[in-house]
């Protein structure tokens, strides 16, 4: 069993930045995909972005078309936390994030197994 927990989020204005975090615990996920998901209001949850495993030192990174360019996905094994370093914030990007971890297809919601509860974003403008 994996717990995921999200932080970082928060209030930003239009052109801000912010880091979210998200800590694993009950195993160790260096070798799983993790991924990060947002969902706003009246909208369905949709992928951000997510890095899955290739060996031990490689990994492939993926992007919505939306968070290319802007938001960067990281993790650091030794602290079990993957990161989403979120740029150039738009009012748009308002909603609620969550991390997700293992998955056989890196950017589909249905088929992670484990969910974080979600961190609120809002971009004010």
């Amino acid at each position: 069993q994996v717990q995921l927990v999200e932080s970082g989020g928060g209030l930003v204005q239009a052109g801000g930045s912010l880091r979210l975090s998200c800590a694993a615990s009950g195993r160790t996920f260096s070798t799983v995909t993790v991924g990060w998901f947002r969902q706003a209001p009246g909208k369905e949850r949709e992928f951000v972005a997510a890095v899955s495993v290739i060996t031990l030192t490689a990994a492939r990174i993926y992007y919505a078309d939306s968070a290319k360019g802007r938001f960067t996905i990281s993790r650091d094994n030794a602290k079990n936390t993957v990161y989403l370093q979120m740029n150039s914030l738009k009012p748009e990007d308002t909603a609620v994030y969550y991390c997700a971890a293992d998955a056989q297809i890196a950017t589909k919601a249905p088929l992670y197994h484990y969910w974080g509860q979600g961190t609120q974003v809002t971009v004010s403008s």
